[in-house]
């Protein structure tokens, strides 16, 4: 059996197809929109491209804008100064002295590197000069090692 390409299956809103009910995509480059699932095609104005004479306005009366912002070269600038930045945490800091430069703060994240029964290993991540102290604490042992 043929589908009917003159009349819709559903009673949609505008925005979604007439024939399967899907989401319609925004209007393209080229100005038409295609039905992702039954590849249905309408112009710009809501007309099928397939029937000239089959009008069903698919977006009724919406009106689709976009504005591109974009952004100042001090916006740049003080991103870049924000990375550039010393006291620049990569996650929750903690007060613990850093065993290069002793500086006093540090942050950290946590992985389970070995079995469940066993400790976490915690990474810590010296906010000035970015050594990295990793602490492994087992039930027989705690163990320290630096990565600077």
């Amino acid at each position: 059996m043929m589908a009917n390409n003159n009349k819709s299956s559903f009673t949609t809103v505008p925005g979604f197809c007439p024939d399967c009910g899907s989401i319609l995509p925004l209007l393209g480059e080229k100005g038409g929109v295609t039905c992702y699932t039954c590849k249905r095609e309408w112009d710009a104005e809501g007309t099928t491209i397939i029937n000239f004479y089959d009008y069903f306005p698919v977006f009724g009366d919406m009106e689709m804008t976009h504005t591109i912002h974009f952004n100042t070269k001090d916006t740049y600038v003080s991103v870049k100064e924000e990375e550039d930045s010393e006291d620049d945490a990569d996650g929750p800091t903690v007060d613990r002295e850093c065993p290069q430069c002793y500086n006093d703060k540090m942050s950290y994240a946590t992985l389970q590197l070995r079995s469940a029964d066993e400790g976490q290993t915690v990474f810590f991540t010296c906010t000035k000069c970015k050594c990295v102290s990793v602490y492994r604490n087992y039930y027989w042992l705690s163990q320290i090692l630096l990565l600077c």
